[in-house]
């Protein structure tokens, strides 16, 4: 992920008034970009503060999760994006896909800064989301690409 394609990014969510078909695009187009992951999606704040299933690439997931549960959970909870070098040493983790490792979970935040969504990554190596170089330059990256979605997705 570079800066460019953070270009590439806005430049494709700028077609459309859809927020189905924003998240859609988004998640295809970070997929496609970003190495060695197994899922890219998001989760959606329903009415009640819990999240469900959004637009994904990957095999299927988890349709609701609760607040403050998992890492999902946890980052809608705590409003901040968490990192997982390795998911079977997180307290509480909900296993979606048996091939994940590690995960990284980025809030998408309206202008008030309440989170609305989350951004979810899921790599099937351990290690693959760190607070280490190269990995925290490309974190930093991801969060602005989900500063992006989010002025998309929140007009």
């Amino acid at each position: 992920m570079t800066e460019k394609d953070l270009l590439s990014l806005e430049a494709l969510l700028s077609n459309s008034p859809h927020q189905v078909s924003l998240l859609s695009n988004a998640a295809a187009f970070l997929y496609e970009k970003l190495g060695d992951v197994c899922w890219v999606g998001f989760y959606l704040v329903d009415d009640k503060g819990d999240l469900y299933l959004g637009p994904f690439q990957g095999r299927p997931a988890c349709v609701s999760i609760s607040r403050g549960k998992g890492v999902c959970g946890t980052s809608l909870a705590e409003g901040r994006t968490l990192i997982v070098p390795d998911v079977s040493k997180f307290p509480g983790y909900i296993s979606c896909d048996a091939e994940a490792c590690s995960e990284i979970v980025i809030p998408i935040k309206d202008n008030k800064g309440n989170v609305r969504a989350v951004l979810d990554i899921d790599s099937s190596s351990t290690g693959r989301f760190s607070e280490e170089e190269p990995a925290k330059t490309e974190i930093a990256l991801l969060e602005k690409a989900a500063e992006i979605v989010a002025f998309r997705i929140l007009k």
